[in-house]
């Protein structure tokens, strides 16, 4: 055999992976694309569905629900931004699959039971946060919008004491506006739900620990401080929300990841790999180390 010849049957296994991976995104896309045209089909219901916490805070102020296309060409573009996000929704569990099928010939089994779970994980997870902001979250920071419209008593405009003339200010949204925002919410509470997901794989992965979490504790404060306030508006309210349930993830994560070292732990004990005085060696260094930190 020929050297050139064992380059070429070197790289026909990376061809055929190559090969492969263009199949799977094609498909991904073509699931993508079907979504989004079906979506397209319903974005009217869906834009109405998504405008629920909106029209509860306005029916509460005994106002009508309505919202206003400001350019000619908006409302196409609310059902392209409706159809994307239904569509994304719609392709991701195929897309998972497709993922799933790509990665797994490569793992052992052991590796397979142990990616699996989290693959489960992530799209219930991403599901939960965005549940939670749409009906617990939105509602909020819209009533807290809406608190600045000015009305009397008796619901007429404010009248200007200067110069007597009427002062009303009412809500006439943006359609566009109003779902970039809603959308902004959705995906931010989806992403940060990751987190347990995230921190308990890097655990399994051995690239965090429980003790190197909880050493960073503060820093993760002000992280998830900074976090707050950039992907949600500037409403305290909403704010503190995230704050709360990022760094009770966070805690979360931790006790996940301290779980995990305990059965790797035990499952190294059984076969006999796990020495209990280097163990205790390392963790004597590591409290001599925290002392010297500090």
């Amino acid at each position: 055999m020929t050297k050139t010849d064992e380059i070429e049957d070197s790289s026909a296994p990376l061809i055929e992976h190559l090969a492969e991976l263009r199949t799977r995104l094609i498909h991904c896309v073509a699931a993508f694309v079907v979504g989004m045209f079906l979506c397209f089909a319903i974005a009217t219901p869906i834009f109405n569905f998504l405008t629920a916490p909106l029209c509860a805070a306005l029916s509460e102020r005994g106002q009508d629900c309505g919202l206003i296309f400001i350019s000619p060409q908006e409302g196409f573009f609310v059902a392209i931004k409706v159809s994307l996000f239904g569509g994304f929704i719609l392709a991701f569990p195929y897309i998972g699959m497709q993922l799933w099928r790509f990665v797994a010939p490569g793992l052992y089994r052991s590796e397979k039971n142990a990616f699996l779970p989290f693959m489960l994980a992530s799209p219930f997870m991403f599901l939960l946060g965005a549940s939670f902001a749409f009906y617990i979250v939105t509602p909020l920071a819209y009533d807290f919008f809406l608190s600045f419209q000015q009305f009397s008593a008796e619901g007429e405009a404010v009248v200007d004491g200067e110069t007597g003339a009427p002062l009303s200010v009412v809500f006439q949204g943006s359609a566009q506006e109003y779902l970039n925002l809603t959308i902004k919410f959705i995906v931010a509470f989806g992403l940060c739900f990751q987190l347990p997901v995230l921190l308990t794989l890097m655990g399994k992965a051995g690239l965090v620990s429980a003790e190197g979490l909880g050493a960073v504790r503060k820093y993760a404060v002000v992280g998830i401080l900074v976090l707050a306030g950039i992907v949600t508006p500037p409403d305290v309210i909403t704010q503190i929300i995230l704050f709360v349930v990022v760094y009770g993830l966070y805690e979360i994560s931790i006790f996940l990841v301290a779980r995990v070292e305990r059965k790797r732990e035990e499952q190294l004990r059984e076969e006999g790999y796990y020495d209990d005085e280097e163990a205790a060696d390392d963790a004597m260094m590591n409290e001599f180390d925290a002392e010297d930190g500090k």
